[in-house]
């Protein structure tokens, strides 16, 4: 039987070589946000996975937008040289790889700690900021208090997303993906737990979603149509007071309306005090009920780890894509064990030919369930 994991998929304008993505995942560890060779090892690495898509980790928009001193942002000419050097290193070496890139600003979590300095609030000496949000309620106790936004900010932070979409399709992106997740500003904004304004930009669900759809519908406009825009949402907070998945499903059905090409289901995130039920999958039923209900292609992710069971989750129907993470950071080679175990093809650099299951001997010796696979 065919793999469905490994078929290709259009993702709007763009073709996906196969429905495996490699998730956006933060590295703390850019010079005043512009990427360096750690990011360009990083990137190459990725680009030749097999990986149907790479997205290139939370990009801050602007300086204050960043969550740490070490994130990355496409908000100055540098910013956009340094990404420029990755990615075209990447794609030199990337096969059939797509790349994208993931925009956002961090609101009330900005001006924190990198996670392996304590992932807190930054002290004072070490050179904090200003940070802003929807309300002026702090992320957590200790946190700063953030500015609630006025007009002119909100205009600002707009325009400041439609800037960062210019350059990553200069840069050569051919997917951008706008951050409304994980309790950074366009989740901080949607949530009614961290959203008590009582103007145009709070209180109803459709005030609430105002200024992120104002984001969406401007970056759209000015992105080259030759580029797919989605979203990542939080498709839930897991708590009966905030965002649900049934606000998910009318804010995927508007900015499919706007003509964002996808929806990436992720949840949780807009405080601390909220426990979410992790387990393997967990946030499959979100992507699927959002696929179903607003009628946009939708990236499952979240502990999605064993290729059978991204084989299923796409086979099914419940997602068009599956992303991983911290699985990719365990094994850069997850998709080519992946295709030997479901008897598909995937993309191998010439130099690594040699490892592929009808050229190495040693298959059977370190995976020998791929190597049966692979048989059969």
């Amino acid at each position: 039987m065919t793999s469905k994991l490994f078929t290709p998929f259009d993702l709007g304008p763009v073709r996906l070589p196969n429905r495996i993505v490699v998730a956006p995942m933060c590295q703390y560890s850019a010079d005043d946000g512009s990427a360096n060779d750690w990011h360009l090892q990083h990137w190459m690495q990725f680009a030749y996975s097999g990986a149907g898509l790479f997205m290139v980790e939370a990009t801050a928009v602007e300086r204050h937008g960043r969550i740490t001193h070490g994130c990355l942002g496409l908000y100055s000419d540098s910013n956009e040289d340094a990404a420029k050097r990755c990615l075209d290193a990447a794609r030199r070496v990337g096969g059939p790889a797509r790349f994208g890139i993931q925009i956002g600003h961090a609101g009330r979590k900005a001006s924190a700690q990198r996670p392996w300095e304590g992932g807190k609030a930054l002290e004072p000496r070490q050179d904090p900021w200003a940070t802003v949000a929807a309300s002026s309620i702090p992320f957590d106790q200790g946190w700063h208090t953030p500015d609630a936004l006025d007009e002119a900010g909100f205009s600002r932070i707009r325009d400041a997303f439609v800037a960062g979409a210019l350059r990553a399709a200069r840069i050569g992106f051919e997917v951008v993906e706008l951050h409304m997740a994980h309790g950074y500003l366009l989740h901080n904004i949607l949530s009614p737990i961290s959203n008590r304004r009582t103007d145009q930009y709070g209180g109803s669900r459709e005030s609430r979603m105002r200024f992120p759809l104002s984001v969406a519908r401007a970056v759209r406009a000015a992105l080259p149509t030759s580029v797919a825009l989605g979203a990542r949402l939080s498709a839930t907070d897991w708590h009966e007071q905030g965002w649900t998945i049934e606000d998910s499903v009318v804010l995927a059905r508007e900015l499919k309306a706007i003509g964002l090409d996808f929806i990436c289901a992720s949840s949780g995130g807009v405080t601390p005090a909220i426990k979410v039920p992790v387990a393997p999958g967990y946030q499959v039923p979100l992507a699927e009920r959002i696929r179903s209900e607003a009628g946009i292609a939708t990236r499952a992710v979240g502990l999605i780890v064993d290729p059978a069971h991204a084989e299923q989750i796409v086979a099914s129907g419940k997602a068009d894509m599956v992303a991983l993470a911290r699985a990719f950071l365990d094994n850069p080679r997850w998709v080519w064990h992946a295709a030997q175990r479901l008897g598909a093809k995937a993309f191998y650099p010439p130099q690594y030919e040699r490892v592929r299951d009808a050229q190495w001997p040693g298959l059977k010796l370190v995976r020998p369930e791929g190597a049966k696979a692979a048989a059969e």
